[in-house]
């Protein structure tokens, strides 16, 4: 990919938009006014296409979410859900993905359809850790290309944390020890084997 020419996207979209531009950013501070007071959007940049492969896009055998991890705090037969290396600023935060090499756009209807049950489960566990209110889920699918989605635990009482804000806060709450990051795990991993599937597999 590194020796593809990129050039601006082209579509009716594209070409009405003002690039290089810095656009007002009022309409996030007026639609989450209980997080932003102000932002200053950088110049909107030119989009370029052919876009460079997410990880795992060209190589499925490089694709991190397919490996075996210390991470994973359970799996059933065709999911996992995995906390990251590092504690977060939210009191639990995980990535569930397919355990095999599947993309939205591909992934059988027998993977897809425990998706549904796994949120409800997993919702109701990040609820049961001390603390916390809602669990927010969410899918950009921007860095892997391995279908993924992530669970975001909501404190109590924090609203200003409500919606898509969620997920600023976790990048500048302070992070939580290490200690309480293991127990949070815990406590979401062996409510999920209540219902089905193994903790923590790789450790």
């Amino acid at each position: 990919m590194s020796d593809v020419e990129q050039v601006p996207a082209v579509s009716p979209f594209h070409d009405h938009l003002p690039i290089g531009e810095r656009l007002d950013a009022s309409a996030l501070t007026e639609g989450l006014p209980w997080a932003f007071d102000e932002i200053r959007m950088r110049p909107l940049e030119p989009m370029l296409v052919p876009e460079k492969p997410r990880g795992g896009e060209t190589d499925p055998s490089e694709c991190r979410p397919c490996m075996p991890s210390p991470g994973t705090i359970w799996q059933d037969d065709h999911w996992q859900v995995r906390v990251m290396s590092d504690p977060s600023g939210l009191p639990f935060m995980a990535a569930i993905s397919p355990r095999e090499h599947w993309l939205l756009e591909d992934a059988p209807m027998d993977v897809l359809a425990g998706l549904g049950p796994l949120m409800q489960c997993l919702s109701e566990a990040v609820k049961s850790i001390p603390g916390v209110a809602r669990c927010h889920f969410g899918r950009w699918n921007d860095g892997s290309a391995h279908l993924h989605l992530w669970a975001l635990a909501r404190p109590a009482g924090m609203m200003q944390g409500r919606g898509a804000a969620l997920a600023f806060w976790d990048d500048v709450l302070p992070p939580i020890p290490q200690e309480m990051a293991d127990e949070h795990a815990r406590i979401v991993a062996e409510s999920l084997a209540v219902g089905w599937g193994e903790v923590f597999p790789n450790r």
